[in-house]
């Protein structure tokens, strides 16, 4: 009795997860529609767009003047009167002094200065781009694998009941004097392999379902069955040189790079203007502390360059503009290399599908009722059909798991190349 309810665990955990799976509300869509729904729902990409958005405010920012400052000096104690705010407007005395400056900003700061804001603002986009490839990325072998996993979730269900069939009329024989009761264990001892195998392929579609629904923003409650299509697995000419120059146009990371790369030519522009003294201009009223009463005068000031002439920011420039030159050159090199990798995986992966796999799948599943009903009329022993069974089984899932990594390596030349070469 305590073996039969061994036996019963996983498969009272499927009926339970597969009565949580019907109060849901199940979708089904394409590759397409996914990728529509996580463009328009994804909160990091969302999130991603508010720092573009920063960015671009800083380029409104540099193109500033520098505000004027006005400052003023009012006497408050009068020593020779005694008196606070003292002013006599008879005598005509009483102290007021008043500034006003403006800072004007020499060898085009100003413009140098929003050169390195814009670079800044493109290095942003690039990241939301780059960060929009990676999830899509990510969208895509979630995708493909959960309907990898569905498919599977079929063989195993139309192997378990074939099994839970066999087990049930090898049960009454055995109780009938007729089967041994090694037979009876062997069978109960695959039906219940069969029963674990379902319950794990059971637990990672249940992962890729919230994984899937973060990526798309749905509803907790929300289902997906996705439709792959058999379009790409037809015969496509790949020319590497042109790919890996639509990657150069297209790969956010390559182009980010290239963004910051300007930008560290711009600052080091930038730095070097900055040793340039900025002159600042102003007027000034003086009432009474002045040689004369009621004085104007014009006011002109610029810093000596003698000490700070902002070396040190110079050199870290030019050191700057050096690294992002070699990470440039680095990351075009990883572009090619990653784009001839892809191209020749999905070559590969390609070759191992035909239009024979298709005639071979519909023989072998015909093959497998013949043998069911061959173990059932006593023509073959448990043995050989047990073994057939398990190897049924496992050429089904390698099949099956052919096809997710056809849809891989599409995903993978795809994110080399950072463009749609192949549909999903």
């Amino acid at each position: 009795m305590r073996s039969r309810f061994v036996f019963l665990i996983p498969l009272l955990i499927f009926i339970a997860s597969t009565k949580a799976q019907a109060q849901t509300d199940t979708l089904s869509l394409n590759f397409q529609d996914a990728e529509k729904q996580f463009l328009a729902n994804n909160l990091e990409l969302l999130a991603q767009k508010y720092n573009i958005e920063a960015s671009k405010a800083l380029i409104v920012q540099a193109k500033l003047w520098d505000n004027p400052t006005l400052s003023t000096d009012q006497n408050i104690y009068d020593g020779g009167s005694k008196k606070f705010f003292y002013h006599n407007n008879n005598l005509g005395l009483g102290q007021v002094f008043v500034q006003l400056s403006q800072v004007f900003t020499t060898a085009g700061k100003r413009g140098k200065q929003v050169l390195v804001a814009k670079d800044n603002a493109q290095v942003q986009e690039a990241a939301f781009n780059d960060l929009m490839r990676n999830l899509r990325y990510n969208l895509q072998l979630d995708f493909s694998q959960l309907a990898n996993l569905i498919d599977q979730a079929k063989v195993y269900q139309m192997e378990i009941s074939s099994a839970t069939n066999l087990v049930s009329g090898i049960q009454k024989s055995f109780d009938a004097g007729n089967t041994s009761m090694k037979d009876l264990i062997r069978l109960k001892a695959l039906l219940f392999g069969l029963e674990n195998d379902r319950v794990e392929n059971s637990r990672q579609i249940n992962d890729l379902q919230t994984e899937l629904k973060t990526l798309l923003g749905a509803k907790e409650t929300t289902y997906f069955t996705p439709i792959i299509s058999d379009q790409q697995r037809q015969s496509t000419g790949l020319d590497i040189p042109a790919l890996i120059e639509q990657a150069k146009v297209n790969r956010a990371d390559y182009l980010g790079n290239k963004y910051q790369l300007n930008s560290a030519t711009h600052d080091l522009s930038y730095q070097k203007a900055l040793a340039a003294p900025d002159i600042t201009v102003g007027v000034a009223y003086d009432k009474n502390s002045s040689y004369a009463p009621n004085y104007y005068g014009l006011q002109i000031g610029l810093p000596l360059p003698s000490f700070n002439r902002n070396q040190g920011n110079i050199k870290s420039a030019e050191f700057t503009l050096k690294s992002q030159e070699n990470t440039v050159k680095e990351n075009e090199l990883r572009l090619k290399n990653e784009v001839v990798s892809a191209v020749r995986q999905y070559q590969l992966t390609q070759e191992l599908f035909s239009t024979q796999q298709a005639t071979f799948n519909e023989q072998y599943d015909k093959l497998f009722g013949n043998m069911l009903k061959s173990f059932k009329e006593r023509q073959i022993g448990l043995i050989e059909f047990v073994d057939f069974f398990d190897t049924y089984k496992d050429t089904k899932l390698k099949i099956l798991q052919q096809g997710y990594n056809l849809q891989k390596a599409i995903a993978d030349l795809n994110f080399a190349t950072g463009t749609t070469i192949i549909k999903p």
